[in-house]
């Protein structure tokens, strides 16, 4: 007798996944459009990656899922990811999963970060000089991935060695083509070959942590220098510790999203900047005043990235025109209503944090680019939530803008730059990405 949301199933087994995956990579927010328009603009039904799924869109979804993480909802991945990631954070649920965010706060909260301002300021600059300085032409989305990839390697592991970055960032871009491929481990398919890699990773992260005990031990290095060390020396809150295989899970999930959605964020910042000149030369004249109140050769520090309120309101902006992700998912705990339907227990539910960034209700003149959203008490409440929200809000958040704000700080410092395909056309695979990669001419 369940009221199940309107909506297609698709074909048998597939669903309507080629569909989906199609039109993320070619026409952002097209699949999630159309069926809200058809169906019902709250929620509908789908079938993606081998199951089927309510998707739930709007403000008033957004609350509702983040308010009943436990008691009506729980996290659930596809398939690829749950096989991908393993035993981390964005896996685990109930006590386990509060837990384990509470241990990685502890390193990615807002004033643990304080005192990695100035490294992450040294290790931008090292970069911009060596990728970006002297040169006319840039595709910036491989670049900034590198830069973002070699940040988080740097303070998550205290990686320096450029060679073994590069290498480790190649298996994590296999990792990443397999997120939205059909859960067949089977050889020369897509998931075999991210498993292959995420097996790799592993074991180099295992080598790592092997290494980095025994320097632990003899005191070589400090316990409170980097992610890792932290994670190996401290219990969580009950005084168990992670074992080796969810200290490896762990941060290989946050160098994966720690480098992946800044890089799609700043890079889509970028573009917004070349086609919106206004727009770069208020963000230009924000960074250059913090640039004179430094004295030569003095690093950016915590105080410094605070008065950068209109270039966060810039990226926010950014993110709302141009979501980083498509969404997440969840899986119904209970049964439970929802705008007059039935949501039956184990149905999985796919949350779409981006179907609210146009509705003109909650955003006026939703196309226009206007960073003054952003000022004051800024949007409505579960009306706009990049980072998602409640017991599931992203433990990076303050991470990913210290990296973007910090990066945009030193190459607005340096460079303008112009679009060389300006009609490029951008879609998520799995994270939202130029096709070209964003080539640019720089202008010092």
């Amino acid at each position: 007798n369940h009221k199940l949301p309107p909506g297609s199933l698709g074909w048998p087994l597939i669903g309507e996944t080629l569909e989906f995956v199609r039109e993320a990579r070619e026409e952002p927010m097209r699949f999630i459009r159309e069926r809200m328009k058809k169906h019902d603009s709250r929620v509908f039904k789908t079938s993606i990656l081998g199951e089927p799924v309510l998707v739930f869109c709007g403000a008033d979804g957004n609350k509702l899922l983040f308010t009943n993480e436990n008691k009506l909802v729980k996290i659930w991945w596809p398939t690829t990811l749950r096989k991908l990631l393993g035993s981390s954070v964005i896996n685990a649920v109930g006590d386990e999963a509060q837990l384990m965010r509470r241990l990685l706060l502890t390193f990615l909260r807002s004033d643990a970060l304080k005192c990695y301002v100035e490294r992450m300021d040294m290790v931008t600059q090292e970069h911009i000089t060596a990728y970006w300085e002297g040169k006319e032409d840039v595709r910036v989305y491989p670049t900034i991935k590198l830069y973002t990839f070699e940040l988080a390697c740097r303070l998550f592991m205290s990686m320096n060695d450029p060679m073994y970055v590069s290498r480790l960032l190649a298996l994590f871009n296999v990792i990443t083509e397999g997120v939205l491929a059909f859960p067949i481990n089977i050889p020369l398919t897509r998931f075999n070959r991210s498993m292959r890699a995420a097996s790799a990773i592993r074991k180099e992260l295992q080598l790592i942590i092997r290494q980095r005990r025994i320097a632990l031990e003899s005191k070589l290095v400090s316990s409170t220098q980097d992610l890792m060390s932290h994670l190996l020396v401290t219990p969580d809150a009950n005084g168990k510790f992670l074992t080796d295989l969810e200290i490896i899970d762990n941060i290989l999930v946050l160098l994966l999203a720690g480098h992946d959605t800044s890089s799609s964020t700043s890079t889509m910042l970028m573009k917004y900047l070349a086609e919106l000149p206004e727009v770069y030369e208020k963000v230009f004249r924000e960074q250059i005043d913090i640039a004179k109140s430094k004295k030569v050769g003095e690093m950016l520090q915590w105080e410094d990235v605070q008065k950068m309120r209109y270039s966060w309101n810039v990226a926010s902006e950014v993110m709302r025109l141009s979501p980083t992700v498509l969404g997440s998912f969840r899986e119904a705990i209970v049964d439970f209503e929802y705008a007059g339907y039935t949501i039956p227990r184990g149905w999985k539910i796919f949350w779409n944090g981006g179907s609210t960034n146009k509705d003109p209700s909650l955003f006026p003149n939703p196309d226009n680019f206007d960073a003054s959203r952003f000022e004051g008490a800024g949007p409505k409440s579960y009306s706009y939530v990049p980072f998602g929200g409640g017991p599931r809000m992203c433990v990076g958040l303050d991470f990913a803008r210290l990296q973007v704000l910090v990066f945009l700080h030193n190459m607005v410092k340096r460079f303008q730059w112009d679009l060389l395909i300006p009609d490029e056309r951008v879609g998520y695979d799995p994270i939202l990405v130029p096709r070209k990669g964003l080539p640019i001419r720089l202008r010092p």
